[in-house]
């Protein structure tokens, strides 16, 4: 049996302001260093409380910005992010200073209430106007990219919302991370650009604590998308029809395309019935199929605290 020795469990941090390193400022003062890292649109947050018993130490400005390493002593540090100051206080006794800044890649403008209509878009070209628009990188699932939306209103809702509802209803997440606009299919263990996510071996020897439950999977058998075609026929054109001889064999008129229905993902007993309509089959087909497989996903769950952080490892 290995034990880790003292410097191995010595845990380690380059912090920096403005893109000087300030270690040497606050390394006799820190009291604690909390990194925590949010999936979706919440934004990754950091907080640090420094000893000020001496009463020497000042303010920092909001709006300063933070990017910070973690690890541990004698090992490379993994880099977590950026973050912007945007929240000082100061208490006692005992006397201390807490700063806590949030992810540098939200941008105000993802907070914006917006009306905008999408006819006829891809889901590939929604996403990169909107991430064009707050100024970052868009980054999508290559068969999310392609799916074609007919149409979709974005009213009196921001970016963020907006793109978390669409996500959710597609079966997808979304995420901004350095500077870069995610937008993927959930539980598939690949990146947003479709190439494997590493596979990390965690035992249960190297965890304190663990937590695993498995929920009734017979409480839903299935998932009911009703959806509605409400749009007007285009006007016809009008055309010169010239007589001519009858065929011997009349081709039969084409059935016209139903205009409602309900689509059915899993199986007929106990369904969830969406409450949204659907503007059409196909958008109530990938809804059904989205939710179904939610559903199935949280049949159990499984959570893991580490004796020893990894700072590799991410939501």
């Amino acid at each position: 049996m290995s034990f880790l020795t003292k410097d191995e469990l010595t845990p380690a941090f380059a912090l920096a302001a403005g893109g000087e390193n300030i270690n040497s400022l606050i390394q006799g003062r820190l009291m604690s260093l909390t990194m925590t890292d949010n999936r979706g649109f919440e934004a990754d947050q950091l907080d640090i409380e420094l000893d000020d018993s001496d009463g020497k130490l000042a303010l920092p400005k909001r709006g300063e910005t933070l990017s910070l390493h973690l690890g541990w002593k004698n090992e490379p540090l993994i880099y977590k992010g950026t973050f912007t100051v945007d929240e000082v206080e100061h208490s006692g006794v005992p006397d201390k200073l807490t700063i806590r800044g949030r992810s540098a890649d939200f941008r105000d403008t993802l907070n914006v209430k917006r009306e905008q209509s999408y006819h006829q878009k891809t889901l590939g070209d929604i996403v990169r106007t909107l991430a064009e628009r707050n100024k970052l990188k868009a980054v999508i699932d290559e068969k999310l990219d392609k799916i074609k939306l007919a149409h979709i209103d974005q009213t009196n809702e921001s970016d963020g919302s907006f793109l978390t509802r669409v996500a959710k209803s597609e079966g997808a997440i979304v995420a901004v991370k350095n500077g870069n606009l995610l937008f993927m299919k959930q539980g598939q263990g690949l990146t947003a650009t479709g190439q494997p996510i590493q596979t990390m071996h965690i035992t249960r020897s190297v965890g304190d604590g663990h937590r695993f439950s498995l929920a009734d999977r017979g409480a839903y058998t299935g998932v009911i998308a009703n959806w509605l075609d409400t749009r007007e026929p285009k006007k016809k054109k009008a055309v010169t029809v010239k007589r001519k001889r009858k065929s011997k064999q009349p081709t039969k008129p084409a059935e016209p395309k139903e205009k409602q229905g309900e689509y059915l993902a899993g199986e007929q007993g106990n369904v969830l019935t969406l409450s949204h309509t659907y503007a059409t089959k196909e958008n109530a087909a990938r809804a059904a199929k989205a939710n179904w497989e939610k559903i199935q996903r949280g049949v159990a769950s499984f959570s893991i605290q580490l004796a020893v952080g990894r700072a590799d490892l991410y939501p």
